[in-house]
């Protein structure tokens, strides 16, 4: 098996197909959810619509939360006068049913007892009657309110032709436990592939990790949908220094001992649990470049 037919294995292999256990899950919770909102607003018409990993198809079986948007007209205050009311609104609706964790502009949903549902709900309102751009709510904010545009996100991504690699570089992100925000990791990668579109995944995945390594700091990278209002840097500038000692040790273990000690075996049911070790010991042996 070559390199990029390993790669491709591994990708097949976190896949979550339309009628998985998982993705089934999903569809009907969130069809609660969607009840559940337009219920309790009756004299409203929210957009309710997929956003996230499922949208932009970079969903890998390790990471599959699920972004369910809920936009309100404009002109429409009945949900609430404001944003921040909107955003509370929306929280106290779902908590009838559900524990909500606060999150900056999202609420994070659970059951009960306190089960992760892998689903977030993203309160907003639509700049005008096109029903493109939106502001959300910023809790804890320098703002009060970001202008976004969920379908410029979605297809700046969906459309990038690196959507295998940005896959991989998630399931390696989320192995290694990086805490970096998943849509800049994203514009990171498909800046960093802007001129390797061709080329092979293997050569992909090494350029990046070999850019992480070598670049004394970031490259710009711009929110898609509001270049000038949203300030994405600072969420990079965070965590460069570990991204690119990660990268780093990643680069070396395959010179190495080859991709499997990246990845792991390929997953076919035997292999599950050989891949689950390799993903733990990575992520418990990891280099920690804070500490001494």
């Amino acid at each position: 098996m070559t390199d990029n037919e390993y790669l491709q294995a591994i990708l097949k292999s976190q896949d979550l197909a339309d009628d998985s256990v998982e993705l089934k899950d999903l569809t009907e919770r969130r069809k609660d959810v969607e009840a559940l909102l337009r219920s309790a607003f009756p004299d409203s018409s929210p957009t309710i619509r997929y956003g996230g990993s499922k949208a932009k198809g970079t969903l890998v079986k390790e990471s599959y939360d699920l972004d369910i948007v809920c936009y309100f007209p404009h002109d429409d205050t009945k949900a609430g006068e404001t944003l921040e009311d909107i955003y509370n609104n929306v929280a106290l609706a779902l908590e009838t049913d559900y524990a909500v964790e606060r999150k900056r502009s999202a609420l994070r949903l659970r059951d009960k007892d306190l089960v992760d549902f892998h689903i977030d709900v993203v309160p907003g309102r639509f700049t005008d009657d096109s029903k493109t751009d939106c502001f959300l709510y910023q809790e804890n904010g320098e703002k009060c309110r970001l202008k976004t545009n969920l379908q410029v996100h979605i297809d700046t991504v969906r459309d990038s032709s690196v959507l295998d690699a940005i896959r991989l570089l998630k399931l390696w992100k989320v192995r290694k436990a990086l805490d970096v925000k998943q849509f800049v990791f994203e514009l990171l990668i498909i800046g960093l592939l802007s001129d390797r579109k061709n080329t092979s995944l293997a050569d992909q995945l090494i350029h990046v990790w070999m850019e992480l390594r070598e670049l004394d700091s970031p490259p710009k990278v711009e929110d898609p949908a509001n270049p000038c209002g949203n300030d994405l840097m600072p969420l990079l500038d965070a965590v460069w220094n570990e991204l690119g000692s990660v990268a780093s040790s990643t680069l070396s273990t395959i010179d190495n001992d080859g991709w499997e000690a990246v990845f792991g075996n390929v997953d076919t049911g035997a292999d599950k649990r050989a891949a689950v070790k390799v993903a733990v010991a990575s992520v418990a042996t990891r280099t920690r470049p804070w500490c001494g």
